[in-house]
């Protein structure tokens, strides 16, 4: 099985990296036999920012296309997104358009679990919302999703893993939903 994981965030240092890489590290070794993890970052995937006249005059760029096919070569997705003003960061809402200009249920199906952090109380909950309430119409099989409030409090950035057992639980029962 093959699992595309990535953070919805164009930070080398995201708090949404560390907590997907966690995750995927989880499945790998204490939910999935013999799983696969495709660690994605976005910021490999910057394009102009998506217009119509631009795809009109020239096309669908190339990356977009390879996003695509990374999402193919998945059986599950986990992505953790980062929240700039209550919404998508910019660079993940660009590659999602020009990708959905490819096909519309972008996610073609795959199992997913959403995840979503932040520095504040609110731990992102915002776009995570918006990501939920969107996947039944962007082809996703969402399967669970998980809010971690407080980052810099609840995780453990030297040990790479959530401090608290009743948060790393939680964690690992949205996860085992990918089964």
């Amino acid at each position: 099985m093959r699992v595309l994981a990535f953070a919805a965030s164009n930070s080398r240092h995201s708090i949404n990296r560390q907590l997907v890489a966690h995750a995927a590290e989880l499945l790998r070794t204490e939910l999935l036999e013999d799983v696969e993890i495709d660690h994605l970052d976005i910021n490999d995937f910057e394009m102009p920012i998506y217009s119509i006249d631009r795809e009109q005059s020239d096309g669908v760029p190339a990356l977009a296309q390879e996003f695509r096919e990374r999402i193919l070569a998945a059986d599950r997705i986990l992505i953790s997104f980062a929240e700039h003003n209550g919404h998508y960061c910019a660079a993940y809402k660009n590659l999602f358009d020009w990708v959905s200009r490819l096909e519309g249920r972008v996610y073609q199906g795959r199992a997913m679990v959403l995840l979503a952090t932040s520095p504040g109380k609110g731990g992102a909950r915002s776009v995570l919302n918006a990501a939920v309430e969107g996947a039944p119409h962007f082809g996703c099989d969402l399967r669970g999703s998980m809010s971690v409030p407080n980052f810099h409090a609840n995780f453990d950035v030297d040990a790479g893993a959530l401090r608290t057992p009743e948060m790393s639980a939680a964690l690992r029962d949205v996860l085992s939903e990918l089964k």
